[in-house]
């Protein structure tokens, strides 16, 4: 006789199976996950009831696939169901078997029990059109088969079934889209995929082909009752029992990376919350990783069954580069296990990882150069990204985890690394533009460099954001030789420069006429060249340069100054031209603009009209 759900509606079955799960092929994730919470029940019993004589070797799972009948049949030798047991576990939505169980005593709470909310089952008819559950509980001599086609009810039955334990056959729908869930390699790759690591074997039979007996080229296809799961996951093994190999083959078998990691981090925390996790350190970056395309997140498990294939919410976005797994049993999900609830189990496992990856980092800086500078062209991209976003709100965790290539060195330093060379520098020098070589050209860069000072030599793009968003480092200031006002000249020096730019104030302000720039004035921090552009301001020339590159990005201006070496030549010949030809005084200083501008790496507004200029003065006698 037919039975309605015990439930206040059929709407409640009806979302059960349409709402709750997203992804279809969660169900057999479900269904074994319950076979092996059966088994977990009798193994438990058999470690407290000395008359319960069974080894922990002899459970096990078995799937049949029979494409006649469309059948998949799930089997256990599990604790098994009562005919009561079966009606109220699988006829009243919600009401989960496993989950009181577990609560019944402090001591079963120990037992790693996955199944908690009596749902997962019914995730079978998003593709089975009918689902028959014969169980016999360990109790009983009987067996019953509960049967149900969906949401119009359930019937339950004496039924026949050898020993002990719980088949769930699911008679698969018809359809194009639900014919590989009757395919053999592709249940075996669901259950690599979702259920890799249940501590009891699942069995499948499987075809293999050998050549025939007396024959060298002729095969025979046979069968093979074969283990499809690993049972015992890398992450929870004992750390000194594994080999780096073993380590580096779980890597590329897991994240299909054929390149060594440069790293790994394997953790086993207990106390307040416990969880294991093995984490890499990619060698090189995705060929998605810097766009928009790529996910983040780490593969997430509860008691080794996967739950959520990325979980985003387990990494910071300047870490995002990290591969890995991490297992808890203390994570609280949701009802339908595919999706975390938000809770202070998972931030504080978030925020444990973030530690021990930077810490990784900062090892590796220190001991691994070469493993390092490896992983900083990969990465350090991300690391500078995540300074300047949320108005630089993770600096401090980051800062020392950056590199610039040094003037001095000739190699890539750290912040730390060149303030322990020059502790008595007031401020951090650094230099920005396309190439090392080219921004080691510029005339700052140059005259800075032959007074022996190191500058920090910036070829990203965001770096000059990074240092603005950082702003001091051990409390010295970052400052663009290009841009702020570098004082490293005495008392003397100053007033002998100002005396000078005071007397060329007439002439500065014709000058001016002639080009855009915010003032012209004389300089003795260049060493051979005539001329160069600095900046005032909050806006620098490379930072011109960078917001203007950007989409639909509004066109901004640095406030530029014309800066000219009073002890060049030109200086000289500018003052006789303001006396005695002010025309072509005009022609200088447009032929020096511009050729401020190229040092600078910015376009000459009218290549033309310069190239003119330059000719005529070439042609004069």
């Amino acid at each position: 006789m037919k039975k309605q759900f015990k439930a206040e509606s059929k709407r409640l079955m009806e979302l059960m199976i349409n709402s709750i799960y997203t992804n279809k092929e969660i169900f057999l994730r479900e269904i074994i996950s319950n076979a092996s919470d059966a088994i977990d029940k009798l193994h438990y019993r058999s470690l407290t009831d000395k008359s319960v004589k069974i080894k922990k070797e002899d459970f096990a799972i078995d799937i049949k696939i029979d494409k006649e009948s469309r059948s998949l049949i799930i089997s256990d030798n599990g604790i098994g169901m009562t005919k009561e047991e079966l009606e109220n576990n699988l006829g009243t939505i919600a009401k989960s078997g496993s989950f009181d169980f577990k609560n019944s005593n402090e001591k079963q709470k120990d037992i790693d029990i996955i199944g908690q909310f009596g749902v997962g089952f019914y995730s079978a008819f998003m593709v089975a059109s009918a689902v028959k559950v014969v169980s016999k509980s360990f109790e009983s001599k009987e067996a019953y088969a509960w049967t149900s086609e969906g949401i119009d009810g359930y019937s339950i039955e004496e039924a026949e079934r050898e020993g002990y334990g719980t088949d769930v056959i699911l008679t698969i729908k018809d359809g194009e889209e639900f014919n590989n869930y009757l395919e053999t390699y592709n249940i075996q790759s669901l259950i690599k995929k979702y259920s890799d690591y249940i501590t009891y074997p699942i069995k499948m039979e499987v075809t293999k082909s050998r050549l025939k007996e007396g024959s060298k080229d002729e095969y025979e296809e046979y069968k093979e009752i074969e283990i499809i799961n690993s049972m015992v996951p890398l992450w929870k093994r004992n750390k000194k029992d594994i080999k780096e190999e073993e380590y580096n083959t779980f890597y590329s078998d897991k994240f299909f990376d054929y390149e060594i990691p440069l790293a790994h981090i394997h953790t086993a925390a207990e106390g307040t919350i416990e969880y294991n996790s093995l984490l890499y350190i990619p060698s090189h970056a995705a060929y998605d990783y810097y766009s928009k395309d790529y996910e983040k997140g780490l593969q997430l498990y509860s008691n080794g069954v996967l739950i959520m294939e990325k979980c985003a919410d387990l990494l910071p976005d300047y870490f995002s580069f990290v591969k890995g797994v991490v297992d808890s049993p203390d994570l609280s999900l949701n009802i339908s296990r595919e999706i975390l609830q938000q809770n202070r189990v998972l931030k504080t496992i978030a925020n444990n990882i973030e530690t021990k990856i930077k810490k990784e980092l900062l090892d590796m800086q220190q001991n691994k150069e070469e493993d390092y500078l490896k992983f900083y062209k990969a990465f350090g991209m991300q690391l500078k990204v995540g300074i300047y976003n949320d108005f630089g709100i993770n600096k401090d965790k980051l800062q020392d985890l950056l590199m610039f290539y040094s003037s001095k060195e000739e190699k890539m330093v750290t912040l730390k690394d060149y303030l322990q060379r020059n502790k008595d520098y007031k401020d951090i020098y650094y230099a920005c533009g396309q190439t090392v070589e080219q921004t080691l050209m510029l005339p700052q860069v140059e005259a800075l460099v032959d007074q022996n000072k190191e500058v920090l030599i910036c070829t990203d793009y965001v770096d000059e954001f990074v240092f603005k968003t950082l702003g001091k480092y051990e409390e010295k200031e970052f400052k663009n030789v290009c841009s702020d006002k570098i004082d490293l000249d005495t008392k003397e020096e100053k007033e002998k420069l100002e005396k000078k730019n005071k007397k060329a104030k007439s002439m500065f302000s014709f000058m001016k006429e002639n080009i855009e720039v915010k003032d012209i004035r004389y300089t003795n921090k260049l060493k051979n060249h005539p001329v160069c552009l600095t900046s005032e301001g909050e806006i620098s020339v490379e930072m011109e340069k960078v917001l203007n590159s950007m989409p639909n990005a509004e066109e901004v201006s640095a406030d530029k100054v014309l800066e000219i070496n009073e002890n060049h030549p030109i200086a000289k010949q500018l003052e006789k031209l303001y006396k005695e030809d002010k025309d072509t005084l005009k022609d200088y200083t447009k032929i020096l603009y511009a050729q401020a501008r190229l040092i600078e790496g910015l376009p000459v507004e009218n290549p033309t009209e310069v190239t003119n200029l330059i000719c005529d003065m070439l042609s004069k006698k």
